[in-house]
């Protein structure tokens, strides 16, 4: 077998180079793989929020151009030689996940996704020791192509070992399963490893994108009695009672939120709540809508200096708890195969929330995403 060259590469992905820039298929060129990289072809990839948050310039961490994509799956076309995950081998198709530094006390205790580098590792767009590895190739200008770790939009791209997640069962459906390390484990694991719902208790999910419903899913998983779905388009309310939701609420129909799903738990308030907008005013009303000893938790992207309001009274009266939670507070090698078998077993019923895309139609994917037509959109590259 002739040696797989890992420098040099010419491959193409989708360059942003400012705010508000368009996603832009261009060819790049990879200079050389470190020898703690693995080499990935990419063959799916989702399109999440954050990606076009960065692409927009709501957060403006990492500098431009950049290759952004965080929900990538593919196969390892060569692996580094101080890589330590020995059961990795060439040709195996992998799921990838976040990026972290393995020693600090956060992910030494398996919270991964609050790595004190985090920041650093997952948006500056660099790999740790601070360099990209790719540049245009008409311009030879450098690209920031290490997003999470990862910068999925490239069709081929080197990427940290601690991302990688190899996929337990490949096979012709595995497209719908790039979305693990990043939305479907940010919503799923929100409700199973923080919130932890009790079967008699009830919950409400305010918003129905990929995050809400995975965590919906995740709720019925867990046999929650009740389960309240919000979202202000109608048209994901039937999706949201089909995966398991027992109440739908039409904000635009609804004049008080807070009130309506108080009048749904007889008056004494949810027990959980788990906020998928970011929005300021709907992190207020998931606050707002839990009785004594709720427990809201926000996983939505907020603006950079958003704020909320709360009134300490009414926290310190009924022993109400907030929390912030990222990547659903996972072990991205432990977690996504769990998610994998509970999507087997028929639990975890994501092939109802993704389309595909070939990766030419990027922009297709990005307008339907917009206008609603589709919860999570995943492009193919051939």
């Amino acid at each position: 077998m002739a040696e797989i060259s890992t420098k040099n590469i010419e491959t193409i992905g989708y360059v942003v180079h400012g705010p508000k820039q368009d996603f832009k298929l261009e060819n790049i060129v990879l200079d050389e793989m470190q020898d703690d990289e693995l080499l990935i072809d990419m063959k799916y990839s989702g399109i999440c929020h954050t990606d076009i948050v960065f692409q927009k310039g709501e957060i403006q961490i990492c500098p431009y151009p950049a290759v952004f994509g965080h929900e990538g799956a593919g196969t390892i076309r060569a692996i580094g030689p101080k890589v330590k995950n020995t059961s990795l081998a060439v040709g195996d198709f992998v799921l990838l996940s976040i990026n972290y530094c393995e020693t600090c006390r956060f992910c030494r205790t398996g919270h991964p996704a609050n790595c004190t580098e985090g920041t650093r590792l997952h948006l500056h767009g660099t790999r740790p020791d601070g360099s990209t590895a790719a540049r245009l190739k008409d311009s030879g200008e450098s690209v920031r192509c290490h997003f999470f770790g990862q910068s999925s939009f490239a069709k081929t791209t080197f990427v940290q070992e601690t991302c990688v997640v190899k996929h337990p069962y490949p096979g012709g459906e595995a497209g719908m399963f790039a979305p693990m390390g990043c939305g479907y484990q940010t919503g799923a694991g929100t409700v199973m490893n923080v919130l932890k719902p009790e079967p008699e208790s009830s919950i409400v999910v305010f918003g129905l994108g990929t995050v809400g419903l995975t965590a919906l899913m995740a709720a019925k998983y867990m046999k929650v009695k009740q389960i309240i779905a919000v979202d202000i388009q109608a048209s994901k309310l039937p999706l949201a009672q089909e995966l398991g939701a027992t109440d739908l609420v039409n904000v635009r129909e609804v004049p008080d939120v807070v009130a309506e799903i108080k009048r749904l738990t007889n008056n004494i308030g949810a027990d959980y709540a788990i906020d998928c907008t970011g929005v300021p005013a709907v992190i207020e009303q998931a606050l707002n809508c839990t009785g004594m000893f709720g427990k809201t938790a926000t996983v939505g992207v907020a603006p950079t200096g958003a704020k909320v309001n709360i009134d300490p009274l009414q926290w310190l009266l009924y022993s109400k708890t907030y929390v912030g939670v990222r990547e659903g507070d996972s072990v991205p090698s432990e977690y996504v195969p769990k998610l994998v078998e509970m999507q087997r077993a028929g639990d975890f019923p994501v092939d109802k929330i993704v389309k595909m895309y070939d990766y030419k139609d990027f922009g297709q994917a990005l307008h339907d995403l917009e206008e609603g037509k589709v919860v999570k959109p995943v492009i193919q590259w051939s």
